[in-house]
């Protein structure tokens, strides 16, 4: 409990005993007036004054305007205790909120308290604590076991794991040798390492994420849109609806005036939309910060309520649902020796960082000499050609053979075929397999128990290996031999088959996919941990490697729309049941302060659940 949340506890306790001391008093007239206005100014002054503020700023309609309307109205009508009661409770109430919404803000605080303190930086031969701010790119810094690594860096000296629980939700340590990458936010485990940073702060992955979820509020969902301008005409309508229901009766009916005044207040009192307006900001916030606990970043509340709705996943191959990690598994040359092909493939692709590329030059296993190789062009969705000892070898797909005037024959193992052509002349081809991921067919499963209606994979591989990957993972669809360009005019054609209701989400690794996942109605970037590109390009991203993490993502969604739903209708539905019982004189001020407080408090309580979110694999179900 904070100050001021001690304060306002002393003040209502203040104000009912003072309340119940009035109440016993055998005064009448002006002294009980007077007597009941000290519980009622000692725990409503703030209300009467921020109400009193607005006002003067232009800011009329809110709920201090509201209640401040509603409780003098009942010391005018002399209903002294029922105007105290109702500044009572309506701050009880007010408490409690701040309690709910400050648990709410602690629990996801928590889970991104990822900002490192300090930093362990090198100079003059000795450790200096300093603040991560304050180190440049190119520093020396030492991360101690137990510490929190404060920027993203590679290891020069020490052998460790790495808990990376904050970044991506998995409790299985990492481990980490000289030579490797690593992430600030993460924490080093078992042994001292010597870190080169490589980034400033302000570009360090741990920055990046932060200021993803603290600018997540920004980017408001429908539901949230709609309730900020539902409450902007909301509460002018009900003023002047409770100014009627005081004024009419009383001037044609020959109704009491004190009566109606008294339906007057209690109506305004029911109609404050604090329920609405606190509890479904709050219910978006929750599933941000529940999903980030499952290493799993949704850049606002529009891209939240656009996954509860996915419908259509499309996915790309390599690095999404295959590891990208690819190996030779077969050399048929043409004419020559295989090593002669191998040698001159990988020497045309050796200032390429493919994996493709690499996984040759790692078959090669020797030096090579770029000497050798001049005039290198990347041909994008092709392949490389290079001139290498005076020859011009290309290297890639069978488009680039056509391009070149090759000769070019399919093979028949599975896999990716680079074909390789001398001075336009067919060399032969080399085999590259990529593997699929371990719990790649479990997520293809997990989607459609969830409702997602198709699954589509898109590649630039050959169509029998694009098959075969869709077959092992019992995708819907699949389409092959895709340049970047037709990958994006694709989605543009699936989207336009998707329900208008419906969402596309596209999944990819975030950096060579930048456009279509500009281009789906979702973008959604995996295995990002450590990669700026991904957590640019998308609207989620998902930090591990894990193609299942996309239905977590999907079931968190949909769970906290429906507890959006779930508040805006019982909100609603009590709101309007207890309106009409207190134009009727059914309802009275004690009703009143439960349709106000009492709803309020209840669907607060049901958007904290937003928090708590399980894996697939604990879940029962998508909510």
């Amino acid at each position: 409990m904070n100050g001021t949340q001690k304060r306002m506890l002393g003040r209502i306790l203040l104000s009912g005993l003072l309340l119940i001391v009035s109440a016993l008093l055998p005064v009448e007239g002006l002294a009980r007036f007077l007597i009941f206005l000290v519980p009622y100014f000692t725990v409503g002054w703030d209300v009467l004054w921020r109400a009193l503020r607005n006002i003067a700023r232009g800011q009329v309609f809110d709920e201090n305007f509201l209640m401040a309307l509603a409780t003098v109205g009942a010391l005018a009508i002399g209903d002294y205790p029922e105007a105290v009661f109702v500044m009572l409770f309506y701050q009880i109430g007010e408490l409690f909120q701040s309690f709910a919404v400050g648990k709410s803000r602690q629990s996801i605080a928590a889970l991104m308290d990822i900002r490192p303190d300090f930093a362990n930086l090198e100079r003059d031969g000795g450790v200096e604590e300093v603040d991560p701010e304050d180190v440049a790119a190119g520093s020396v810094i030492l991360v101690k076991p137990g510490e929190r690594v404060p920027l993203d860096g590679v290891v020069l000296e020490g052998c460790s794991t790495l808990n990376t629980a904050a970044l991506t939700g998995e409790s299985l340590p990492r481990e980490i040798a000289p030579g490797g990458e690593i992430v600030s936010g993460c924490i080093n485990l078992t042994s001292p390492l010597r870190v080169k940073v490589t980034k400033p702060f302000g570009e360090s992955t741990v920055a990046r994420i932060l200021e993803l979820v603290e600018n997540a509020s920004s980017r408001k969902a429908k539901s949230e849109a709609f309730i900020t301008k539902f409450a902007r005409y909301y509460t002018p309508i009900v003023v002047i609806a409770a100014a009627l229901l005081a004024l009419i009766p009383p001037l044609f009916f020959h109704g009491q005036w004190a009566d109606w005044l008294s339906r007057a207040c209690s109506f305004l009192v029911i109609s404050c939309p604090c329920a609405l307006v606190i509890s479904v900001p709050l219910a978006f916030f929750g599933g941000i910060g529940g999903a980030s606990k499952a290493g799993i970043l949704i850049k606002g509340g529009s891209y939240l309520e656009a996954l509860a709705s996915t419908e259509l996943v499309v996915f790309d191959k390599t690095g999404t649902l295959t590891q990208g990690t690819f190996q030779v598994t077969a050399i048929h040359p043409k004419d020559r020796q295989p090593e002669d092909l191998l040698e001159l493939t990988a020497l045309a692709e050796c200032w390429s960082d493919h994996p493709i590329s690499r996984s040759i030059k790692e078959a090669y296993q020797k030096q090579l000499d770029p000497s050798r190789v001049s005039d290198v062009e990347e041909r994008s969705g092709r392949g490389v050609r290079a001139k290498v000892d005076g020859h011009i070898v290309c290297a890639g797909n069978d488009k680039l053979m056509e391009e070149a005037g090759a000769g070019w024959r399919p093979c028949e193992e599975t896999g990716t075929t680079i074909h390789v052509a001398i001075d336009g002349v067919y060399a032969g081809h080399i085999v590259i397999s990529d593997r699929i991921k371990p719990d790649a067919p479990q997520a293809i499963s997990a989607l459609k128990s969830s409702g997602v209606r198709r699954t589509v994979m898109l590649t630039g591989d050959t169509k029998a290996v694009g098959e075969a990957v869709a077959r092992q993972l019992g995708l819907d669809e699949v389409y092959t031999q895709l340049l970047p360009a037709g990958k994006v005019s694709r989605v543009e054609e699936l989207m336009a088959q998707k329900s208008p209701k419906g969402a596309l989400a596209f999944v990819g690794d975030g950096i060579n996919d930048a456009p279509v996942l500009a281009r789906a109605d979702i973008g959604i970037a995996m295995g990002a941990l450590g990669s700026d590109a991904a957590i640019e390009a998308a609207d989620v991203v998902l930090m591990d490697d894990k193609p299942s993490k996309l239905a977590d993502a999907i079931r968190i969604a949909r769970k906290t729309l429906a507890i959006v739903r779930q508040n805006i209708v019982f909100a609603l539905a009590v709101k309007l049941l207890v309106l009409l019982l207190g134009a009727f004189g059914v309802a009275n001020m004690w009703e009143a302060v439960f349709a106000d407080v009492g709803v309020s408090v209840i669907a607060i309580l049901n958007s904290m659940r937003a928090l708590k979110q399980v894996p697939c694999s604990q879940a029962k179900g998508a909510s």
